[in-house]
């Protein structure tokens, strides 16, 4: 938190995952408190004598009413980024550890917003699906076309190409979207990033018809571009996406991807940033900006996607920079489809 707390109750903007609830919440000068109806409301988590009940889940932690919202967090063992604004209080709660997926895993359900706000769903077609994340921020955008014609290729064999484009600006999307010729929804949450662990782009996601995940996210352009960058020949990962499709051979699966307590809070940290940003609370986002990526510096989805919103050129020298600490560090999170 960046400002002192004032005395009376103010609203609470909290955000749970997809869900967004409003609630009152007292400030004592320290942290938030929300009364048990409050914690209710917005979590789902009901306080109970014996600790914190949601359903048949029971968390043996006993806290008192009002619930210190810090308090709350690490109970769930859940990261959290607050904020207090003039009118409101805005608050995030990050995702558990161990949330991403594994291969394996019944993929979460997904729904995201196409350029114009209407709901896609990621999930549940009963089709293959290959997800692939992009972003304006990034060259992958001129290699659409390349993904278009391989959904051509294979969608008579059963697959589904959705592209999810994680950029904070639905309309800096538009333009790409309208040329595609394939399904493109923005994830302006990093949703995809939160759920399945997608630290670059272009990293492609692989769900099977009944949403197994059959590839976490691992690093796949769509044609070969900028393969003196990403070093990485896009025909390795489609040669591989062509025989699951065509003959249900698995690929190969890199090891877990980083899911530690300071990527988990970087997200979180972000996410409030870029809330505040597109609510024109600048000096804000820019302390939280620097926190996600002080705790992550070497995650794109967070330092690169940022620089757009913070005034940096994502293709400029800030960019570069970036490259050159991520190469000596090993090219971490860069692991590609075999």
């Amino acid at each position: 938190m960046h400002h002192d707390l004032p005395v009376t109750p103010l609203p609470l903007l909290l955000f749970d995952g997809d869900r967004t609830t409003e609630v009152m919440a007292q400030a004592d000068g320290r942290d938030l408190r929300l009364d048990a109806a409050a914690v209710l409301a917005a979590t789902g988590w009901e306080l109970a004598p014996y600790g914190l009940c949601r359903g048949d889940v029971c968390i043996p932690e006993r806290l008192t009413d009002p619930v210190p919202l810090r308090a709350l967090a690490a109970a769930l063992q859940r990261p959290l980024a607050v904020e207090v604004l003039a009118d409101r209080a805005v608050a995030i709660l990050g995702e558990a550890g161990g949330r991403t997926v594994r291969a394996g895993d019944v993929a979460p359900a997904v729904t995201l917003p196409d350029v114009d706000g209407q709901p896609v769903t990621i999930t549940g077609s009963g089709r293959k699906t290959a997800v692939v994340a992009w972003a304006t921020w990034c060259g992958c955008r001129y290699e659409l076309p390349a993904w278009k014609a391989l959904a051509q290729e294979l969608a008579p064999e059963g697959l589904d190409v959705i592209t999810v484009a994680l950029d904070a600006d639905p309309e800096a999307v538009r333009s790409w979207a309208e040329t595609a010729g394939l399904p493109v929804v923005v994830d302006r949450e990093h949703r995809l990033c939160d759920l399945f662990g997608v630290v670059n782009v272009p990293s492609t996601v692989w769900l099977d018809e009944q949403d197994r995940v059959v590839k976490p996210p691992t690093i796949a352009p769509g044609d070969d571009q900028f393969v003196e960058f990403t070093q990485v020949p896009s025909d390795q990962h489609h040669e591989a996406l062509r025989r699951w499709v065509r003959e249900g051979v698995l690929p190969a699966v890199p090891g877990d991807g980083p899911d530690d307590e300071r990527l988990r809070t970087a997200r979180t940290e972000r996410r409030l940033a870029a809330w505040l940003h597109r609510h024109g609370q600048l000096d804000a986002a820019e302390q939280h900006f620097e926190a996600a990526v002080a705790r992550a510096p070497l995650d794109f989805t967070i330092n690169r996607a940022s620089m757009p919103l913070r005034g940096q050129d994502p293709f400029g020298t800030e960019f570069f920079t970036l490259w050159e600490e991520w190469q000596q560090a090993g090219r971490p999170g860069y692991q590609a489809t075999t």
